[in-house]
């Protein structure tokens, strides 16, 4: 299951102002659909989105409780700042191959009785692997927050990873990367672009489900290591959200949690970007596509490396460059017919170097030399001129109005917190989110732009189907 960042869980804002837009039927009055108070000071970064309690156990592990009493429905949720990027070199795909093995039984919990036990509940648990965190959770009815915590708590403090389990799972593996990846074209080919960008040996050019000969090298010994040097309270994040009190999550967290063994963490040591691409251009033919794709990927800073502050910028400019109806390649590309879609997408939650990443659908028959003619253009007079501030008021005030789409859910607030606390990134930061994008200034995202759209190492990428000219690169 992907992982779900403030990124991904706010996505939904974009289409605020389409739904916003639609007239009512003759004779209907259309009653303006406003924010609580409560929500619009939240909104506006003068109140925490989630009021979350912190604190930690003697173990080291870190406990984050947001309440909410909407539903009697708990999530719970264990993060681990451990994810793809620290997959040993050689050996791409540990983590995810962990994940799996994470569910074959442990101490007190016999393979499967976890995932059984939820479902007789009538709960959900699944389990996530991304660049950065690995996350095992649950949700439940409120009242059976022990039992989730005590299975968990007993997989953490001692997973069994029975020998013969190793091999039947890594056929499943293999089996999840054939129909997900190699099997689809433009998996395949997004694999050799990140790959083409960061380089195939570099933490961020690897899949996270690791190469086919890499999962195939990976060896029980090294399973057990990842788990021994990355499963520790300390490197450690459980979020509980929902209808739960303080007292009993605390009284919880200390009879299950607290007895998992404190060990030494192995710190991330991820390298820095390379100084420039392992190829700056991409074009590939596959006869399993009939509409081309275009690409473009500029390594970037996040709030983790680089220059943090410039992570802020790029978040507004992507929105404004790329960010649905009323964004700059919206109105050059879609709107024009050169496209079916077109995006800007930018994770500034990533640990270390990240990527901006424009990407566009050409309509049929359009030739793609003409789509990445608009696009420089885009990106040309977006460097000399910069965004206006009816952009920047748009991207702001439609990003933060993702907050409310998260407030309305139980899953989002444990993933934003735990993937955020998890990462490096303070509580704060999540919680008063709004704050800091409306803070951010027209030549601040200007500036941004021009140090990754012009200046950074960059990626261009062409799919197209079989017979497809290849684009002519402009000079």
């Amino acid at each position: 299951m992907p992982s779900v960042t403030r990124r991904t869980a706010l996505a939904s804002a974009a289409a605020l102002p389409v739904a916003a837009s639609l007239k009512p039927e003759p004779g209907l009055a259309a009653p303006p659909v406003l924010p609580a108070p409560e929500d619009q000071a939240k909104l506006a970064g003068d109140r925490p989105l989630f009021g979350a309690t912190t604190w930690t156990l003697p173990n080291g592990l870190r406990v984050v409780l947001a309440e909410s009493r909407r539903v009697p429905v708990v999530g719970h949720y264990l993060f681990y700042a451990a994810g793809a990027g620290e997959d040993p070199a050689g050996r791409g795909g540990t983590a995810h191959f962990l994940e799996h093995m994470m569910f074959k039984g442990s101490a007190h919990v016999a393979p499967g009785a976890l995932s059984l036990a939820v479902a007789r509940e009538g709960g959900q648990d699944n389990a996530f692997t991304s660049r950065d965190v690995t996350a095992y959770h649950q949700t439940v009815e409120a009242s059976r927050l022990p039992l989730v915590m005590r299975m968990e708590a007993d997989r953490f403090a001692g997973p069994l990873i029975p020998p013969e389990t190793v091999e039947p799972e890594r056929a499943v593996i293999l089996e999840e990367r054939r129909q997900r990846t190699d099997s689809n074209p433009r998996s395949r080919f997004w694999e050799e672009f990140e790959a083409s960008l960061w380089g195939p040996q570099h933490w961020r050019g690897r899949p996270i489900i690791g190469f086919e000969d890499e999962i195939r090298a990976i060896s029980r010994d090294d399973l057990m290591g990842f788990y021994a040097t990355r499963y520790a309270p300390a490197n450690a994040v459980l979020v509980v959200t929902g209808d739960a009190r303080p007292e009993a999550v605390r009284a919880l967290a200390e009879e299950f949690y607290a007895g998992v063994p404190s060990r030494p963490v192995t710190p991330r040591t991820r390298s820095a970007p390379p100084a420039a691409p392992a190829a700056a251009r991409v074009v590939r033919h596959d006869a399993g596509v009939r509409e081309a794709s275009f690409l473009r990927a500029a390594m970037a800073p996040s709030l983790t490396f680089g220059d943090r502050q410039q992570a802020w910028a790029l978040e507004v400019l992507a929105h404004l460059l790329g960010g649905g109806q009323g964004s700059r390649m919206h109105q050059a590309l879609v709107e024009t017919g050169l496209c079916v879609s077109a995006n800007a997408s930018y994770d500034g939650e990533a640990v270390g170097a990240t990527s901006f990443v424009l990407s566009a659908l050409p309509r049929p028959g359009v030739a793609p030399e003409k789509v990445e003619a608009a696009v420089d253009d885009i990106v040309a007079k977006l460097l000399q001129d910069g965004p206006a501030e009816a952009e920047l008021a748009r991207a702001q005030r439609q990003i933060t109005a993702g907050a409310l789409l998260a407030l309305d859910g139980i899953g989002a607030a444990p993933r934003m917190l735990g993937s955020a606390l998890a990462s490096g990134l303070p509580l704060d930061l999540v919680e008063f989110w709004p704050r800091h994008l409306r803070a951010v200034t027209l030549p601040q995202v200007t500036e941004a732009a021009r140090a990754v759209l012009g200046n950074a190492p960059a990626t261009t990428g062409w799919l197209l189907p079989e017979g497809t000219a290849v684009p002519e690169r402009r000079l």
